[in-house]
């Protein structure tokens, strides 16, 4: 296998890339400037070596505790769950959220061998008696495995001071109804918010 092949066949492994889109990939950095194809090969080996988890949220990050974790604009007495580091990024490109946040690194999947004790609720809940939440957003894909883990939980925190919210499930700003599912559309129906 030659070096090209080699690098077509890595690139392919890449979520969303197919063959021909790695081969494209490849190829134009063939044609790029040197100085480019060096740097983004020390960016590719330095994300291994100097990004980690924050020890407190899970987020990615160079610094430890990440920026969220420190920054002391942000409000601490909310606390979102989501399923990975990934998640934090969607969730800050809205500006709409200026609470913490606390990473599952996944979601409970009986199916896949994956339980409540492969998640990371421990340090979720040591942070829970540590720190003043008073509320806890679950942001957790609206798939059964999210719903699961939602559930699973809102079934830990019953009885406890802490309000339990789930982010709304709906209908996309744009979309329209008659492409929707059923249960997307239940759940926009069941969510609906007051106006006027």
């Amino acid at each position: 296998m030659t070096i090209l092949e080699r690098l077509i066949h890595h690139l392919s492994k890449l979520p969303g890339l197919g063959k021909k889109s790695a081969s494209r990939i490849a190829y134009y950095l063939l044609n790029a400037d040197t100085s480019y194809t060096e740097s983004l090969s020390r960016d590719i080996k330095e994300l291994k070596e100097k990004i980690k988890p924050c020890h407190i949220c899970g987020n990615y990050t160079e610094e430890n505790p990440c920026s969220i974790c420190t920054d002391p604009n942000r409000d601490k007495s909310i606390l979102c769950i989501i399923e990975q580091p990934k998640d934090i990024q969607a969730i800050e490109s809205s500006h709409g959220f200026q609470g913490l946040y606390h990473v599952l690194n996944g979601v409970i999947s009986p199916i896949d061998g994956v339980g409540p004790e492969d998640l990371t609720f421990l340090q979720l809940f040591d942070r829970l008696k540590n720190e003043q939440i008073q509320e806890i957003i679950i942001a957790t894909n609206p798939t059964v495995e999210g719903e699961t883990t939602a559930l699973y939980l809102v079934r830990q925190l019953q009885g406890t001071h802490i309000k339990i919210t789930r982010i709304a499930l709906g209908i996309p700003l744009g979309g329209d109804l008659e492409y929707a599912d059923s249960i997307t559309l239940a759940r926009a129906l069941k969510g609906r918010n007051e106006i006027g």
